[in-house]
């Protein structure tokens, strides 16, 4: 990227700047935005406003995970989600209105989105955006943007005031950015106007997100009320995901690394791993109960563990997400790796610790960790990792230290080498990362722990391009292999197939849930890494128009990760070692973890296409893969506490959270107009208004009705009410 001079012309109009980005453009506009909360979204309205009023200007943008907030909808769900909306998302928020124009089918015609990652299931029925998607890996996005005659690029940004200027972050996201400018600078391509748009609540953050005040032309200041960042609302987490959690938990290797991606699913993974080192008896366990068969009990001894995570793990995940603040503050979330890889190899063959003695300058020097000869080079390189005191000084063939002491520059001599360790001994290694992320998104209190780092604590947490986390490529292979020694990605699928393959983005159809994003860079990872895994996390069933299917099927018609690259599948049932086994042994592992209620069938696929033996008979401990037994399996931890809905933290009220369960059962036994019918006939029933639905009726503004909707309502709530805290009561969790 190009080391721009000065600094950027500074605005507070967003109606000035929108003249100057149309005064670079002219009448066509091409437009790349971040995805997720590093678009400035405002910014990007007025633009799209500008188009719309102006059918002569076109206007394309690139971009990806335009989020906007939920739909209030109607009925029970508006009551519930109305004023929570309100309260979550302030005043002042701004949806994408490309998003919504998309939605609604009203983008006009001179107006291109096109978008290589959607929010989940916003967009499915939105002819324009399903035409104009762009299917790429996240690590491809700039590299193919490149060449898009892009000429004006525009971000969110963080800023703080320097003496010499405007100091600026990209803070959530350098994840493509940095990628990208460097390649239209490389390959010689036309500069695009760039707009930073500063928001005072994001994090500003150091090290590779941190570009010179000239790498932007303009710098938009806004005046006047401000939207929040974008928050994503906490996902209550039911027994299935608490039970994936578990499972996948006992995959992560102690001094290992993990990639964890977004949702119930990978906060459940977080709580387990959570309670697996902070109270480990429990946590075995409930493993233990829940793990009938021991498949995965053999499994984590093989490829993870079961012990609390001392050694702790390090980070290297596209998304950082609040799971990694709370391994973070629980002590696992501790071992740093240093750009410099003899001292990798040194820490990976425990040469060293992080704590050097008197010893470790010779065991180093053994190793090939530590030259011949200390020269201007080695003496910054020791300084720079904590191995020397930032004031030591050369001089006269000797390393000079703050307190007068003299060590010899010929580490050949071992007397040198011994004065060597002695200044080491006591000494921390320093500059080190926990933690790597290319783009950032999650809650408040997640954003203002990112705020409140200091010292060490935030330079140890680096967010960079896309291409340093998603890859191994790029001249620092070696290196990089040994950070994320004893890798574990894991990442969700909404289907799986006997066979391996797996569908994580889009339907057989060719419509477009939401998209690859990163999920194939970390599958092909695994297996390029020596010890590294993939695990992909995957509900066995799910509901779908009033009736019960198996997200585990024979075969499918699209594929996200093909089956050559089969490794890991965690459902609520268990984990399928996949890696190097045949097709038959593949469809029985997978078997093994699909629910029972699908076994016939999908046995009797495979039989069919020659892929299992006609006399094959399903083992009775598969039938246990039921939800009954999967409940009993967690209810003492349940009635403990070690499985509550909200793991790591809510944004919603007491009283709402009572309701999510609530409103949960309605909306499952609602379906279909038997379904709607039957719950109106047992709605009618009297029931006792205790003092809990008291206050969930005044919330949902349902204690005095009025009109015969309402009353309708409150009866209804009432019923589901009570079938939730029965169901809660049976240790079912609704």
């Amino acid at each position: 990227m190009d080391e721009c001079a000065g600094s950027p012309e500074r605005l507070t109009s967003p109606e000035d700047c929108v003249e100057r980005i149309l005064a670079h453009a002219g009448g066509e506009l091409r437009i790349a935005a971040p995805l997720g909360l590093g678009k400035p979204v405002p910014l990007l309205n007025a633009l799209y406003r500008r188009a719309e009023r102006e059918p002569a200007l076109k206007l394309t943008l690139f971009t990806a995970l335009s989020l906007t907030r939920p739909d209030a909808g109607t009925g029970l769900q508006a009551r519930f989600l109305g004023p929570f909306l309100e309260r979550h998302f302030g005043a002042h928020h701004e949806d994408p209105a490309w998003a919504l124009a998309e939605r609604g089918r009203r983008l006009p015609a001179n107006v291109r989105v096109h978008e290589f990652y959607m929010q989940s299931g916003a967009l499915l029925r939105s002819p324009r955006a399903q035409r104009d998607y762009v299917s790429l890996n996240y690590t491809h996005v700039a590299r193919d943007l490149a060449r898009q005659g892009i000429n004006v690029i525009v971000q969110l940004v963080a800023v703080r005031e320097g003496a010499d200027g405007p100091r600026i972050s990209l803070s959530s996201n350098p994840d493509v950015t940095l990628d990208l400018l460097e390649r239209i600078e490389t390959e010689g391509r036309p500069r695009p106007l760039r707009v930073a748009v500063a928001h005072p609540d994001l994090p500003f953050m150091g090290g590779s997100a941190e570009v010179p005040a000239g790498t932007f032309d303009l710098l938009l200041e806004p005046a006047g009320p401000r939207q929040r960042l974008f928050a994503l609302p906490r996902e209550p987490v039911d027994d299935v995901e608490h039970a994936i959690g578990l499972h996948a938990s006992a995959l992560v290797a102690d001094g290992g690394t993990v990639q964890i991606g977004i949702g119930a699913l990978s906060d459940a993974l977080v709580a387990a791993l959570l309670l697996r080192h902070r109270h480990n008896p429990a946590y075995r366990a409930s493993l233990a109960a829940l793990d009938a068969s021991g498949g995965t009990h053999t499994l984590a001894a093989s490829v993870g563990g079961l012990e609390p995570l001392r050694r702790g793990l390090y980070g290297a995940s596209e998304m950082v997400m609040d799971g990694f603040m709370h391994l973070r503050r629980a002590g696992v979330l501790t071992r740093e790796v240093f750009d410099d890889i003899a001292i990798e190899r040194a820490l990976a063959a425990g040469v060293i610790g992080r704590e050097l003695d008197a010893g470790a300058a010779e065991r180093l020097h053994a190793h090939g960790a530590l030259p011949a000869r200390i020269d201007a080079v080695e003496l910054a390189r020791l300084q720079r990792f904590g191995m020397l005191p930032r004031e030591a000084r050369l001089r006269d063939g000797e390393v000079v230290l703050p307190d007068g002491t003299r060590v010899p520059a010929d580490l050949d001599d071992a007397s040198a080498r011994a004065a060597l360790g002695r200044a080491m001994h006591g000494r921390r290694l320093a500059d080190g990362r926990y933690l790597r992320g290319a783009f950032f998104l999650g809650s408040d209190d997640f954003y203002a722990w990112l705020r409140g780092l200091e010292g060490a604590e935030r330079d140890g947490l680096e967010m960079t391009r896309v291409s340093d986390v998603n890859q191994l490529y790029g001249g620092r292979e070696r290196l990089d292999a040994l950070q994320r020694r004893g890798a574990r990605f894991f990442n969700t699928c909404m289907m799986a197939t006997l066979l391996g393959a797996a569908v994580s983005d889009a339907l057989e159809d060719g419509h477009v849930v939401s998209g690859v994003g990163g999920q194939y860079d970390f599958v092909a990872m695994a297996q390029a890494l020596p010890d590294g895994r993939a695990a992909l996390l995957l509900r066995a069933t799910r509901a779908s128009g009033g009736a019960l299917r198996s997200n585990i099927l024979w075969n499918y018609g699209h594929t996200t990760i093909p089956r050559h690259l089969r490794d890991l599948l965690v459902t609520e049932y268990g984990v399928a070692d996949l890696r190097g086994k045949t097709d038959e042994e593949c469809i029985l592992a997978t078997l093994a973890v699909a629910d029972a209620r699908f076994l016939d069938a999908l046995v009797a696929d495979a039989v069919r296409a020659g892929k299992l033996a006609r006399d094959f008979r399903i083992p009775d401990a598969w039938r246990a893969n039921t939800p009954q037994r999967l409940a009993a399996a967690l209810a003492n931890g349940r009635r403990r506490g070690l499985f509550p809905a909200f793991p790591l933290g809510s944004d919603f009220t007491p009283v709402e959270q009572r309701l999510l369960p609530a409103l949960a059962w309605l909306r499952a036994h609602g379906a279909g107009p038997r379904g709607r019918l039957g719950l109106l006939l047992r709605a009618l029933l009297p029931g006792r208004v205790d003092a809990d639905a008291a206050a969930a009726l005044e919330r949902m503004q349902l204690a005095e009705p009025r009109g015969l909707s309402a009353r309708l309502q409150r009866h209804l709530l009432l019923l589901a009410l009570r079938q939730a805290a029965r169901a809660d009561a049976r240790g079912q969790g609704g």
